[in-house]
């Protein structure tokens, strides 16, 4: 890994969703511009509409010239602004302002705003994979099955927290059907149902379940995590293996890794699937591919 000079970053470009969340973006635009002044550093702001924003953001990023540009809010902001730097040399910078943050976590990117505005100044740039899903952009995790479903229905609803997530998870538990999937990869192949199954190129969703205790998002692999169907009783013990790295720990979990994979679901032609946080519908069969170290990150120094 680099370790760029405190020179290094002058100009810095603070992408932002100008409806999301509950801070105010007025407030939030002058403290981060103040604290870049004061360090010498020039703050710039684009603030996204919803309408096509990759294209213009990407438009934009070949019009100016900027040394990092700085995702300042959700994973939905952060995935944006992610691809819209695949590829390239400039680093993406996180400001997590979201419920979740997942990806921003498991960088270890200190959870307060302030604290990480500290990587305009004190950072390393991490080289990063990601993965393509049907074409699509994804940068963290990606599942289809229950969790799909939850993300889906949490994004419709007016409501958010954590507990709202949760009261959602406890209605549609109770009815919920799993599928049955076929998944191959070059190394292996799986068939059976799944309550979930999730596409992670990192370890930990927003709401600190840990899904893939072992990933490293700089490695050239991905892992398929799958949690079979389970009886009520063993719930319990479930959760509290996600809450504690300890996911290979129950006869109702497998993981399979791969650099590219196949996933089938027999008799559907379209299933539900949340990428990074955003729920969406993909064709099947879903093929999966990683792009090693494509993403330049700013981290904290330490790590």
């Amino acid at each position: 890994m680099a370790v760029p000079t405190s020179a290094t970053l002058r100009t810095l470009l603070f992408v932002l969703n100008p409806v999301s969340g509950d801070i105010s973006k007025a407030e939030l635009e002058s403290a981060i511009t103040a604290y870049c002044t004061e360090r010498g550093r020039r703050a710039r702001f684009y603030h996204t509409t919803g309408k096509n924003d990759l294209q213009h953001l990407q438009r934009h990023l070949q019009q100016h010239a900027y040394d990092a540009v700085f995702a300042a809010g959700g994973d939905g902001t952060v995935s944006l602004v992610a691809e819209a730097l695949l590829g390239g040399l400039v680093p993406l910078g996180i400001l997590p302002l979201g419920s979740g943050n997942g990806l921003s976590k498991d960088l270890g990117i200190p959870q307060d705003p302030q604290e990480a505005l500290k990587l305009t100044w004190q950072h390393v740039v991490r080289p990063i994979d990601t993965l393509q899903i049907n074409g699509r952009f994804a940068a963290h995790l990606a599942d289809l099955g229950f969790n799909a479903l939850i993300v889906e229905r949490f994004d419709q609803g007016d409501t958010r927290g954590p507990g709202a997530y949760v009261r959602i998870a406890t209605q549609e538990y109770l009815s919920y059907v799993p599928a049955t999937y076929q998944v191959r990869t070059e190394h292996e192949q799986w068939e059976g149902a799944a309550f979930m199954l999730t596409i992670a190129n990192a370890r930990t969703f927003g709401s600190n379940v840990i899904i893939n205790p072992d990933s490293q998002l700089d490695d050239g692999e991905f892992e398929i995590c799958v949690i079979e169907p389970f009886p009520g009783t063993a719930a319990p013990g479930i959760l509290y293996n996600l809450y504690t790295a300890g996911f290979d720990a129950s006869e109702y979990t497998r993981r399979l890794q791969g650099r590219q994979v196949s996933i089938r679901v027999p008799g559907a032609t379209r299933v539900l699937c949340q990428i990074d946080g955003e729920p969406c519908y993909l064709t099947t069969p879903i093929e999966v591919t990683i792009r090693p170290r494509s993403l330049r990150v700013l981290v904290p120094a330490a790590l």
